[in-house]
């Protein structure tokens, strides 16, 4: 069974054996050995911490030290089957040029981040006036390392605004629930706790993954 948090084992379903896969910010590396074990990927990932770098090394993975915000524009366009990055967008300095490279160097890119758009969130702020300390705000603000609190209707936008195409979305729920959601309704955007989007910049959809769900449908939540 696997122990892989909620939003990495959705994104570990949508990956096709054998697929090239980069995973940015991959932490101690448990999802690249869960796809080399399960789905034998060719897997990379980049990570700015040297202590979970030093820990991927040691579970036999090919990890380097490196920043999402400036490194992946070293890397050649569709390198990649598929480009992760979970629950960093928004820790990141330009979370939209981080993106464009993302689509640039792989056919599928996985974005997985918190909502900050939570009702219990936007209910913390009206009542009592201070960002609240939630599971996706586990900080003070003068702490935090989330520096483009993002919605889903927000991240949306900017799919939309850079001609990137949703391929699948997922809502994350309470207690790991994920459910499958169309990009366009209210619905997500002030229930869900976080969310995961698949985007490529093609036409169709690749090889081995679902049919695309259009932006401008509406969310089965």
């Amino acid at each position: 069974m696997s122990t892989l948090r909620p939003d990495l084992a959705a994104i570990a379903d949508m990956i096709a054996p054998g697929a090239r896969v980069l995973d940015i910010g991959c932490g101690d590396g448990a999802l690249l050995e869960h796809l080399a074990t399960t789905k034998g990927v060719d897997g990379r990932g980049i990570e700015l911490s040297q202590q979970n770098v030093n820990a991927c090394v040691a579970r036999g993975l090919s990890v380097m030290q490196g920043d999402a915000d400036t490194d992946l524009g070293f890397y050649p366009e569709q390198v990649f089957d598929v480009a992760i990055l979970s629950q960093t967008i928004q820790a990141t300095r330009s979370p939209r040029t981080v993106l464009s490279h993302l689509l640039r160097i792989a056919r599928m890119t996985a974005v997985s981040f918190p909502n900050f758009g939570h009702w219990r969130i936007r209910a913390s702020l009206l009542l009592n006036g201070r960002m609240p300390k939630t599971q996706a705000l586990d900080y003070t603000w003068h702490e935090t390392p989330n520096i483009h609190l993002c919605t889903i209707a927000d991240f949306v936008a900017l799919a939309n605004e850079m001609g990137a195409r949703v391929e699948r979305a997922i809502a994350l729920g309470e207690n790991g629930r994920t459910r499958i959601m169309y990009p366009s309704q209210w619905g997500p955007n002030l229930l869900a706790e976080g969310a995961i989007f698949f985007l490529s910049t093609n036409m169709a959809a690749p090889a081995g993954q679902p049919e695309p769900h259009s932006v401008d449908r509406a969310v089965r939540a």
